[in-house]
């Protein structure tokens, strides 16, 4: 996904001057965009994202640069974010 690049990274990539750390399930990420869409989230939560039909996920934020500052995240919406803006992502099979 060349686009996601650009956005989303590792929190050793050192050459963005706008970079953005949040915390995804517990560990620190490194984004260079002021907002990150849910599958973002999902993609820096989980390595691969789980696939399939019986999958459904949860997106919770707190901390955010925006109004709520704090809420649910769901498929096909984005938050602004800021240092320090937390999310816990789930997957549950529903199987």
């Amino acid at each position: 996904m060349p686009d996601d690049k650009d956005k989303l990274g590792d929190k050793d990539r050192s050459d963005d001057k706008d970079r953005i750390a949040i915390i995804v399930n517990g560990r620190e990420r490194i984004v260079t965009s002021e907002e990150i869409s849910f599958k973002e989230v999902l993609e820096l939560a989980f390595n691969p994202v789980p696939s399939g039909s019986n999958w459904e996920f949860t997106v919770t934020y707190r901390n955010g640069a925006g109004r709520p500052p704090d809420g649910s995240l769901r498929p096909g919406g984005e938050v602004k974010v800021k240092d320090g803006t937390v999310f816990n992502a789930t997957a549950t099979d529903k199987s």
